[in-house]
């Protein structure tokens, strides 16, 4: 993908209504700080374009940044920060539900994991309701510039066997340092998400 634009074109509060879109979008993720705003920066190769921030639980929107005019990268709230109240979590899941099942354009759903640690309770959670949702999310292994090359294999197992994913469930190790798996979620992005959304678009 050549990134020729990029542009914040919606950002949803707890009680902003879910924009219609008509390209196709495909969602972001993850529980708090694990590296979706560098994910997205590493993406649309920006340094700073989504902000990044040491401090968990610093996106409480969804983002809809446009690419190019032809589709979205949709960034959800982390999820499982600690400090957060129990009542702001409650209303950020709302939020992210009333998406994924509001919208008409969501084409793929990327879980992002950190692939330094067993997945915890709320990253279970997260995986099994998106597949009850009747999607097939895409893991993400973020941080992956922090294990030696000869430990991928084992953390992708220990993935795999932690979140007890579905058989054939697409696991993409990801660094935003080194930019590893930046091409092989793109090509994923165009040939599952954007092709069909073309198809999509003729017949309306």
């Amino acid at each position: 993908m050549v990134i020729r634009s990029i542009n914040l074109e919606t950002v949803c509060g707890v009680t902003s209504t879910l924009p219609v879109n008509g390209r196709p979008e495909v969602a972001f993720a993850g529980k708090s700080n694990v590296g979706k705003s560098s994910l997205i920066n590493a993406l649309v190769n920006r340094k700073s374009y989504a902000r990044t921030s040491a401090t968990p639980g610093k996106t409480q929107t969804i983002n809809f940044y446009n690419i190019n005019g032809e589709m979205y990268l949709v960034d959800l709230p982390g999820y499982g920060y600690a400090r957060v109240s129990e009542r702001e979590k409650e209303q950020w899941g709302k939020m992210i539900e009333r998406y994924l099942h509001g919208s008409k354009q969501l084409k793929a759903v990327f879980l992002l994991i950190d692939i330094r640690h067993e997945p915890s309770a709320n990253d279970r959670l997260m995986y099994e309701w998106v597949v009850n949702q009747g999607f097939e999310p895409v893991i993400i292994a973020t941080k992956l510039d922090k294990i030696k090359r000869s430990q991928i294999q084992k953390h992708v197992k220990m993935l795999r066997e932690g979140l007890s994913l579905v058989p054939g469930t697409k696991v993409i190790p990801f660094s935003s340092v080194t930019k590893q798996g930046r091409d092989e979620i793109w090509e994923f992005i165009e040939s599952e998400c954007l092709e069909q959304g073309g198809e999509a678009q003729d017949g309306e």
